[in-house]
């Protein structure tokens, strides 16, 4: 698929997206941004997940002084390339201009036009001019700037085909996050140096919101809700919403906002990132494995297990797969457990296993580039399989 996405390619630091570049994934530290340790650690967790752009509060001093050492350690520890962005709000200006080395050090700073009145605003934006950084336009619906709500209110009011309390909501967003793009562009900003976002907590008014700011400009998009919630509601609503976008070939760069869980690594967020991407065939992390699953005909737990230890096989061996045998990623797997969908699902992947079913003979056939291969019998069938399996990632991708 041609990626349309906003028309100016936008550099974050070392990033690029925005054109005909693949979508960004974003995510940001919870630690307390002054505590240097805790904050080098998660970010590096979230690089080494996948993020590509780690945003993180900017709210005192403390944070904005252990700014550019938290970026230095995190690219001195990896090898693959990460934007920084400030996320800043009441006080964005003052920090900059206080901390000089922060405003240096950050790739991109964050915006919301709600929280930061008219001096903070121009200010920040001359400071990302004089240091050449992107701006993040950030538009949250629980901190939508009241005077743009309230002027939109009034006029809805005296009209003669009102639209609903929520129409005007979406539109104010629209309009705080446009009209805040071309004010930054009076003071000397770029068209490729500003990200626009419009984050709800709400799918349908996200999803209209971003449809509305696609439609009204080409600024570059993040996409994301405020709040997505946690675990599986978070997860859902998130997939839903960017996945709508994204087929529409609206956004540029995405994040996840779950609430965090105990226990739960807060790179969950760049995880269910790569899941909607790679769902959407927009980008390939990992090798697909599509199981079967189960039915009254898959009485036997086998085939359940044998997904598993393909799957974890996977998580071991990935990093070292890539290096080893480019293009791994793309490949398709097969687990499946009877004869109703087995065959033709397996004769769509590269390779596959077509377990048995209850009432079916014992025995498994293998597929390779569609085609039946082998067949399986025997106690021994999984560890069978796998070694099948190494041997046609060798053979296919070195």
């Amino acid at each position: 698929m041609s990626l349309k996405r906003c028309s100016p390619e936008v550099i974050i630091g070392p990033i690029k997206m925005g054109s005909d570049n693949p979508i960004v994934i974003q995510s940001m530290t919870n630690t307390d941004t002054s505590d240097v340790k805790a904050s080098v650690a998660q970010a590096l967790e979230l690089a080494q997940a996948g993020a590509q752009v780690i945003r993180m509060t900017v709210n005192d001093k403390a944070a904005a002084k252990a700014v550019p050492e938290i970026i230095h350690q995190v690219r001195a520890a990896l090898e693959t390339e990460v934007a920084f962005v400030g996320d800043f709000h009441f006080n964005g200006n003052k920090l900059l201009k206080a901390v000089p080395e922060c405003a240096k050090a950050l790739d991109k700073y964050r915006i919301n036009p709600g929280n930061a009145d008219d001096t903070n605003f121009k200010e920040m934006v001359e400071i990302a001019v004089q240091n050449q950084k992107t701006v993040r336009i950030g538009v949250n619906g629980g901190s939508l700037d009241q005077k743009v709500l309230d002027d939109l209110m009034e006029l809805n009011a005296q009209s003669p085909t009102p639209l609903s309390a929520t129409d005007i909501f979406i539109k104010a967003m629209v309009k705080s996050a446009l009209n805040s793009a071309k004010l930054a562009e009076t003071y000397g900003l770029k068209k490729n140096q500003i990200v626009v976002s419009v984050k709800i907590s709400e799918v349908n008014q996200v999803v209209a919101a971003y449809e509305a700011v696609a439609g009204q400009s080409d600024y570059c998009l993040h996409l994301g809700l405020t709040e997505a919630g946690s675990g599986l509601q978070g997860v859902v609503q998130s997939s839903i919403a960017l996945g709508i976008l994204l087929k529409q070939n609206i956004g540029d760069t995405i994040r996840v906002s779950l609430t965090p869980n105990k226990n739960v690594p807060r790179s969950e967020e760049v995880e269910v990132c790569k899941h909607i991407l790679q769902s959407l065939d927009l980008t390939r992390y990992r090798p697909k494995v599509v199981s079967c699953p189960g039915c009254g005909r898959t009485t036997s737990t086998f085939f359940q297990d044998l997904a598993l230890r393909v799957n974890n096989l996977i998580d071991q061996e990935l990093e070292v797969w890539k290096k080893k045998f480019p293009g791994v990623e793309n490949l398709n797997i097969a687990v499946m457990g009877c004869v109703v969908n087995g065959p033709g699902e397996s004769k769509n992947a590269d390779i596959a296993i077509s377990l048995p079913g209850k009432m079916e003979k014992a025995q498994a056939p293998v597929y390779i580039d569609g085609k039946l291969s082998v067949w399986l019998k025997g106690e021994d069938i999984e560890n069978q399989f796998i070694q099948i399996l190494k041997t046609y990632i060798k053979d296919k991708f070195t």
